[in-house]
């Protein structure tokens, strides 16, 4: 005779612990494909020396001067973007990539780029995002170590006598503390054999050494925005377009483990891993009837028997 059979009562709805289960998994890998990918939609700070900086030493204000003035820049995020055969302006700061900025200098060896050396200390300025404060000169130490990358060069000792500087015909007034490089032939001079704009020898390289020509600062002066543009168009091919680089400040695809694994080749894997996984989450939610319950090994015994 086969033993009696009960029925379970479930403390929960099974299609209510069912969704409840789907909707955490679907959380956990949503925050986890946004937590991945993050880096690669957040824009690179907006109080350095880049393109999309507002602050005194940031690029946002000649971007956007190029804009008004004619076609507007573009913004390298991706290796893709590096390659391109335009232009491009390579705004340094002194805690950009030193590994990016190798990249660029090989990927980029038979293409016109500038690169803008950093000049500045600076400190957010409280009360003021995206603002800074300046408060010296970059040690030289450190702006070499940028400029030795690019060139077997370093900036000049002592200050330059020049007052104004010519730029494609527009005088302007020379930088505070000018920084310079020895060059007996510069595309933009700061006195005898002193330039601020010099270009490479073997490569289409050009190096401008203070960014107290172009940056946010400088533009308030209306010579110096006219100058501006004078030294891209000195640069740029004849096509007219720009390009700004965002990968020297932490724009681009960086990969890692998590990458990997959802994206070509792996990405076939990891769903064959997940889809394995539902399929024993199923297989584990319904049972084959209801549970038996069986008779003790030992019986209790009786009331008064004596073991």
């Amino acid at each position: 005779m086969s033993a009696p059979t009960v029925e379970a009562q479930e403390p929960f709805n099974r299609k209510t612990l069912f969704w409840g289960i789907f909707a955490s998994l679907l959380a956990a890998a949503g925050f986890f494909l946004l937590s991945t990918y993050a880096p690669d939609f957040r824009q690179p700070g907006n109080g350095g020396a880049t393109p999309l900086s507002k602050s005194g030493v940031g690029y946002a204000g000649l971007a956007e001067w190029l804009r008004l003035t004619g076609e507007a820049p573009l913004m390298a995020r991706t290796e893709d973007d590096l390659a391109r055969d335009i232009l491009l302006i390579v705004t340094i700061s002194p805690d950009s990539d030193p590994e990016a900025l190798d990249h660029i200098l090989n990927l980029r060896q038979d293409q016109n780029t500038l690169f803008v050396l950093p000049k500045w200390q600076i400190l957010p300025l409280q009360g003021h995002e995206g603002w800074n404060m300046k408060f010296g000169r970059l040690p030289g130490s450190v702006v070499n170590e940028w400029l030795g990358r690019i060139a077997d060069a370093k900036i000049g000792a002592g200050q330059s006598t020049a007052k104004q500087l010519d730029i494609e015909g527009n005088m302007v007034a020379a930088p505070e503390e000018l920084q310079w490089v020895a060059d007996k032939y510069p595309l933009i001079a700061a006195g005898n054999d002193k330039a601020v704009l010099t270009e490479l020898n073997d490569k289409p390289f050009y190096i401008l050494t203070d960014p107290d020509l172009i940056n946010n600062a400088a533009l308030k002066d209306p010579e110096k925005a006219a100058a501006a543009l004078g030294l891209i168009a000195l640069l740029q091919p004849d096509d007219g377009l720009v390009m700004f680089d965002l990968t020297l400040h932490g724009a681009g695809r960086k990969y890692d483990l998590a990458k990997l694994l959802v994206e070509p080749p792996f990405l076939a894997l990891t769903l064959t891993i997940l889809i394995a996984a539902a399929l024993a989450f199923l297989h584990g939610l319904g049972r084959f009837g209801p549970p038996r319950i069986g008779h003790r090994p030992v019986g209790l015994g009786h009331p008064g028997q004596v073991g």
